[in-house]
């Protein structure tokens, strides 16, 4: 992150926006009363003390997007288990059974959710009396070798004001896309990808199983800010990793209001059965980066089981934000001044005269103005470059968040104007141009010697006697081994089983 440079960048687009609200002298009243207390705004890689502990439930990211490739849709795409190592057998990384995974659609501006589309998943186990996850090559969704499967329904819930209008069921034990165990056991997952989209009425489409985790970054921002002497930038820290992911494509026109107020507000939470058997409310993400740099220790549980509506208790931990702070004490760059109005109205607002609804109530949801093009060419820091169909205004997956947000909170719609990055501009694999637009996860046989790039020793060699056939000689196979190799390591031990053999045969 030594301040790096955007080239050829434009400062006019959210810059002009937010500076025009600013100096119409609006912002300052309206982002300090409107709040109301509790809730939440996340991109939660373990960003609380409670949920750290229990990944199946953490929604780790939230995007929002108008499709680029069927522009009369939005696509929204919600993220849950942080971390997945893709050799993570036997039992890998199913969706938690006692959760409903939940995305709230607010199409008033008002803070409470007007569309809920909500996910449960049940799990399958054909034989219960192995402990592979696959019992040879999977071929389908349906392959009687992929031993445990998941399903999941869809359920709408229509809501005003929080109270339940109706509820319609409008998916039923749809498959899940198994996590992607590696080229032996999943020789084409391409096509388990594909055959877990499922078309639902009205033109919607979903889908859910593992992917690629879409957010990259350098996560040792959290080494007194990288390094504390931008030492540590440049590495995608969460290139490799895996998470679970539930996409969602519908037409437009059944989340707005009406084509006059094309904005929607979207957050996602996940809810966990208790003992008594109702759901508590475990984990909220809406935009990227609050809790784990926004809100203090003493609010990220209470802002993981809070809502919208709720969220005045947490106001000023925008208006006077730690960050910049940390960023001053540190690097001697100087905070810009407080309370930050600025921030509010990108993260809790909406950018006037872009994803602003009318009479908006101030609450943390990633807005989306549904009514924004796709851009043919997009660029990494959205808005702030320019690029109106990007971040703040909904979230695709090619933004590059961490940037656009170190800029902003680093002052650079109040004059202060810098280009403070973490080096990471896009993510390691490249995305799909097709729902659900997620990269496929990787595999896991990865590695070394299944990619090839390493140490250049042959599996057989290291193994040995275990694959030699019945009847040939086993020196002679350890001595070629040994030599093809290289390594001493393995000659040691290949004399040192011919001397237990000698010993063997021969009478005491």
């Amino acid at each position: 992150m030594t301040p790096i440079s955007s080239k050829g960048r434009t400062r006019g687009g959210l810059a002009a926006l937010i500076c025009g609200a600013l100096a119409a002298g609006g912002l300052a009243a309206a982002g300090t009363t409107a709040l109301t207390p509790q809730a939440a705004h996340a991109s939660s890689h373990r960003e609380a003390p409670l949920i750290s502990g229990t990944p199946q439930y953490d929604n780790t990211d939230l995007y929002a997007f108008v499709s680029p490739d069927r522009p009369d849709t939005t696509t929204i795409v919600a993220d849950w288990i942080p971390f997945e190592e893709p050799a993570g057998g036997p039992n890998f990384y199913p969706f938690a059974e006692d959760a409903q995974y939940d995305l709230h659609i607010d199409n008033n501006g008002d803070a409470h959710g007007e569309l809920l589309f909500r996910y449960t998943f049940k799990t399958h186990v054909r034989n219960k009396h192995t402990f592979l996850y696959n019992t040879g090559p999977v071929d389908s969704l349906d392959d009687p070798d992929l031993n445990v499967t998941q399903t999941y329904d869809i359920e709408l819930i229509r809501l005003k004001n929080q109270h339940v209008m109706s509820k319609t069921k409008i998916a039923d034990d749809v498959p899940v896309a198994p996590s992607n165990v590696g080229k032996a056991s999943m020789p084409d997952y391409g096509k388990l990808r594909d055959q877990a989209v499922h078309q639902l009425p009205n033109g919607a489409v979903t889908f859910a199983g593992q992917a690629d985790d879409p957010f990259f970054l350098d996560l040792r921002v959290f080494d007194l800010l990288y390094g504390g002497n931008l030492s540590e930038v440049g590495n995608d820290t969460l290139k490799g990793y895996n998470v679970n992911s539930i996409a969602l494509q519908v037409p437009t026109h059944l989340l707005t209001e009406s084509a006059h107020q094309p904005v929607v507000g979207i957050w996602s939470t996940t809810q966990r059965r208790t003992a008594h058997g109702s759901y508590a409310q475990v984990s909220r993400l809406g935009n990227p980066l609050v809790n784990e740099v926004v809100n203090p220790q003493k609010d990220k549980d209470t802002f993981n089981a809070s809502s919208p509506w709720q969220d005045a208790r947490f106001l000023k931990n925008v208006t006077n934000p730690e960050l910049p702070r940390l960023i001053e004490s540190i690097y001697k760059i100087k905070a810009p001044a407080e309370p930050r109005n600025d921030l509010v109205d990108v993260f809790l607002k909406g950018v006037p005269g872009l994803n602003q609804p009318p009479h908006v109530t101030p609450a943390e949801e990633l807005r989306l103005n549904t009514s924004v093009k796709p851009s043919m060419h997009p660029k990494r820091l959205g808005v702030l470059d320019g690029d109106t169909a990007g971040f703040p205004n909904g979230r695709r997956l090619t933004d590059d968040v961490v940037d656009a947000a170190l800029q902003v909170v680093e002052g650079e719609l109040v004059g202060s104007k810098n280009d403070l990055g973490d080096a990471v501009d896009a993510n390691d694999k490249e995305f799909g141009h097709t729902f659900p637009y997620l990269a496929e996860p990787t595999e896991g046989s990865r590695g070394p010697l299944a990619k090839g790039t390493s140490g250049g020793t042959d599996v057989r060699s290291q193994l040995g006697d275990a694959l030699q056939p019945a009847g040939e000689s086993r020196n002679t196979t350890l001595i070629a081994a040994s030599a093809a190799s290289g390594a001493a390591g393995v000659l040691l031990i290949g004399t040192g089983l011919a001397w237990w053999r000698r010993r063997v045969r021969r009478p005491y």
